[in-house]
């Protein structure tokens, strides 16, 4: 990246830098220095990811298979070539029959049954989300049922947050309604810009969880007046990009005193219990602020605030 890097010095794993970082370290601090350059440039980010994501597929990828399978199976894999591992792949991604496999391909294929690739490490594999699954599987196990799943799904587009991220100091964040570039404007900002939008998105996530929900983020732990919806015993999310290119969370919550479904169905035989139940939530559930008159002009276009 010579633009990046004009004098041919600070690039990566450099053996005569005085203070060792490790290459996903440097990555990040490069993308967040005061100079946005190499947030804006075209590949970087994209060179940088390609490079993890091959160190990790190579440093914490393994084969288990059963121990009464190994010696056989390690002298069958001994022979199999990367040549019928491509051809193999070609005809899987062609979705072609098995009758119509090589007798090498038929034997590779059949080693697949045997052997299994642990990759949990791996962002995006497979085995990444059997593994999000599982641990989800042991919150289950440990804090019974979530009481509620929501999806976070902040728009930095219509933010005025995020303008000021992006670096536009003209927008006035003490007005309700601050003035914005166009539609056509914030959309350019946004892809201009992907980190400044993950920054908005973790910003966002840490306000709703700390001011609306009630945790402490420095305790691990819900705060003493708790939230909106009590006090929260534990949460787990995952978040993914939107086919817009959108950061968005999923998340579920347990909270403290929350009772199982089974609980649930008993007590809402009560009439009375079911008056509470329901009248609890058409009292924290709005889709305006409460109790506050707003007069919008019309020509203002939709925000998020």
């Amino acid at each position: 990246f010579p633009t990046l890097f004009p004098l041919g010095i600070g690039g990566f794993e450099m053996k005569d830098c005085p203070v060792s970082l490790s290459f996903q370290q440097q990555a990040a601090y490069y993308l967040n220095l005061h100079n946005r350059s190499f947030c804006y440039h075209n590949t970087f980010i994209f060179v940088c990811l390609n490079i993890m994501q091959r160190r990790q597929a190579h440093l914490y990828t393994y084969f288990i298979i059963r121990k009464s399978y190994f010696s056989k199976i390690a002298q069958e894999l001994a022979l199999v070539s990367p040549e019928i591992l491509n051809r193999l792949a070609t005809c899987l991604e062609n979705e072609s029959s098995f009758s119509d496999l090589s007798t090498e391909e038929k034997g590779a294929m059949n080693l697949l049954k045997h052997v299994n690739t642990i990759a949990a490490h791996i962002p995006g594999s497979h085995a990444s989300k059997i593994l999000v699954r599982n641990e989800i599987h042991n919150y289950f196990g440990y804090f019974g049922l979530p009481q509620l799943f929501f999806t976070f799904n902040p728009n930095p587009a219509h933010s005025p947050i995020f303008q000021v991220m992006y670096g536009d100091s003209s927008v006035d964040l003490t007005s309700c309604f601050p003035k914005l570039v166009s539609a056509h404007e914030r959309a350019i900002r946004l892809a201009h810009d992907p980190v400044a939008a993950t920054d908005f998105y973790r910003f966002s996530f840490k306000c709703c969880f700390q001011y609306l929900l009630g945790w402490d983020f420095k305790k691990s732990k819900s705060t003493e007046e708790g939230g909106v919806l009590g006090h929260l015993r534990a949460f787990y999310g995952s978040s993914e990009y939107t086919e817009r290119g959108n950061l968005h969370g999923h998340f579920l919550l347990w909270l403290n005193g929350g009772l199982n479904p089974t609980e649930v169905h008993k007590r809402l035989l009560d009439i009375e219990y079911q008056k509470q139940f329901f009248s609890f939530f058409d009292d924290i559930i709005w889709h305006h602020p409460p109790d506050i008159e707003i007069k919008v002009d019309k020509s203002f276009e939709p925000h998020i605030e």
